[in-house]
């Protein structure tokens, strides 16, 4: 193990946002949900280990893995992206995305949920 990781353990962050269908409202929401994440857990970019996004199939105007990158941010991480699966009376316009990284071992991790996808676990919003 390197050393920049002792004392850690990996942890898998979740988050996400709803947006419109609109390159820059992706670009900004996505950047602010990936900025209030690593706030909230004192996470450096350093720390992560790949960075997972999901769509509904109603947002199509932009790639989230793109937007983050084209913000300034992930530039150097291992992202992917996928369609949501679809599922009747899911929350449209929604981004979501999961975090694998490395964090204090007695870290607690905060998962952030924003511009109302609060709805999709109230229990953590």
């Amino acid at each position: 193990m390197d050393r920049e990781f002792v004392g850690k353990k990996l942890f898998a962050l979740r988050g996400a946002v709803q947006c419109r269908n609109e390159e820059e409202d992706i670009t900004a929401q996505v950047a602010a949900l990936y900025d209030a994440l690593l706030e909230r857990n004192h996470l450096a970019e350093r720390d992560i280990v790949s960075l997972i996004f999901s769509v509904t199939p109603d947002l199509d105007a932009k790639n989230p893995s793109a937007a983050l990158r084209q913000s300034g941010r992930g530039t150097d991480l291992a992202l992917f992206t996928l369609q949501e699966a679809f599922a009747q009376k899911s929350l449209e316009r929604t981004i979501r995305v999961l975090i694998h990284c490395y964090l204090d071992e007695d870290g607690v991790p905060c998962h952030v949920y924003r511009n109302g996808a609060e709805a999709l676990r109230p229990d953590r919003a």
